[in-house]
């Protein structure tokens, strides 16, 4: 399965849903695409028809707002149709602005907002696996900017402490955040000695190169008695070259004349031949 070709098919489901939603965040959701394809289509154990099976992998999304790549990515796997995608922030959608479990979105592990929330959920169920016996691995996909939240080294803590190997938290380190660069607003170096420091196994890769996306998952899988996080250092905005390390496109959505230019500029890029 040419995961390229996912990551293409993601970003071009992400452009045209927020573009008809007329608001949302672009910037994070598209740098997260070449992360969600290689998760989903090479790494994750899931079940289509029984989205609660019990030995399940479970993604929690901390970072919330970058709901739009994780809809695309579940629509383009099947959980649902790819046209529900163009509801997306429809008064009564199941995709909300930020994901909720009280709309029953198959594919939805956790409802999210306030940032730093999510190692904690992903923590517990990683724990509960454990108690439970069970294989299933859990991962946790978090902002840099949300790392600036204390609860986050809270959870980092904690997971030192009781040692879930079944548990691979992804920081997507574009270094920037809605008021700027990460190190302006409050500075995240050394993020690997830090995370190393707390006593974590830390792979460092490019967040946009499968190869490496792919051999970080893998070795993942293989660490033992330890939690791993992996920095995926990526570019905000990913794959349109006018929007891509801009953090003004944090929170805005391309217009219909933009969305036109910005999928002909992916097509020449990452068109699978």
């Amino acid at each position: 399965m040419d995961t390229k070709e996912k990551a293409l098919n993601i970003r071009l489901s992400i452009l045209k849903m927020l573009t008809k939603a007329g608001s949302g965040h672009t910037g994070g959701s598209m740098d997260l695409a070449d992360i969600f394809a290689v998760l989903y289509f090479k790494h994750l154990n899931y079940n289509i028809d029984n989205q609660y099976d019990e030995d399940r992998d479970r993604v929690v999304l901390s970072i919330g707002h970058t709901a739009p790549v994780l809809y695309a990515t579940l629509a383009e796997a099947g959980f649902f149709p790819k046209e529900e995608l163009l509801t997306l922030r429809d008064f009564g959608s199941r995709l909300q602005g930020h994901p909720s479990k009280d709309f029953n979105l198959p594919g939805v592990e956790t409802s999210a907002g306030s940032l730093g929330q999510g190692l904690s959920i992903a923590l517990g169920m990683a724990l509960a696996a454990k108690m439970d016996n069970k294989k299933h691995r859990i991962y946790c996909i978090m902002g840099d900017g949300e790392l600036q939240e204390g609860s986050v080294w809270e959870a980092a803590m904690a997971a030192a402490h009781h040692k879930p190997d079944n548990l691979c938290a992804v920081v997507d380190r574009n270094r920037l955040q809605i008021d700027g660069d990460t190190e302006n607003v409050m500075s995240l170096e050394p993020l690997n000695a830090k995370w190393k420091s707390f006593g974590w196994y830390v792979i460092d890769i490019d967040g946009h190169n499968h190869n490496q996306i792919d051999a970080a998952f893998s070795k993942a899988k293989l660490i033992k008695d330890k939690p791993v996080l992996v920095i995926a250092n990526t570019v905000m905005g990913k794959g349109v070259k006018s929007i891509e390390n801009n953090c003004k496109w944090h929170g805005k959505v391309p217009d219909k004349q933009q969305l036109y230019s910005f999928i002909e500029e992916l097509y020449k890029q990452y068109c699978v031949s």
